[in-house]
């Protein structure tokens, strides 16, 4: 990228330079005053033109020049364009990588809660059927409920897609 920045700072140059060229070649070469008609410059100009042919051609020339640099640096332009969009795309996909691999750590955790978790309720779950029996007989009502609906998260994928589910303990 800065090669091609580089290549169009020296085009720009060098069309600076015909520019000045050009200016130089046409200063006082058409002698016509501010009053003049408009009819009367194009006048001027044209004599001049047929007087001095190899001046206009020269002109012509650098114009020519011209033309051709400023295309070169917009054929630059778009090189540099796409080398940037390429670069923020490569950018974006490192960037994705490094999330996705933060992701990864944070679901892998998440799982491994969901395991522990899941054996906690299940041990608890046990120590409620143990007790439930005595605790019916001193309180006339359960000890725990709602062990149908407990669920954990977990986090799987099919190598695109995540998806969070909830497992049923």
């Amino acid at each position: 990228m800065e090669q091609i920045q580089a290549e169009m700072a020296a085009l720009n140059s060098q069309i600076q330079i015909l520019l000045e060229e050009r200016a130089a070649l046409t200063i006082n070469n058409v002698i016509s005053g501010e009053n003049d008609s408009p009819q009367a410059m194009v006048e001027a100009y044209r004599r001049q033109a047929r007087e001095n042919a190899q001046l206009s051609v020269e002109l012509q020339g650098i114009d020519a020049a011209i033309a051709a640099l400023e295309a070169q640096i917009k054929q630059k332009q778009g090189k540099l364009v796409r080398s940037q969009g390429e670069s923020k795309q490569l950018i974006l996909q490192q960037q994705l990588e490094e999330a996705k691999e933060v992701a990864q750590i944070h679901a892998e955790r998440i799982n491994q809660l969901a395991g522990e978790l899941a054996a906690e309720v299940r041990f608890l779950k046990a120590c409620a059927n143990q007790l439930s029996p005595m605790y019916w007989q001193i309180y006339y009502k359960p000890f725990i409920t709602g062990f149908k609906t407990i669920s954990v998260p977990y986090v799987r994928s099919d190598g695109e897609v995540w998806t969070i589910v909830n497992r049923i303990v």
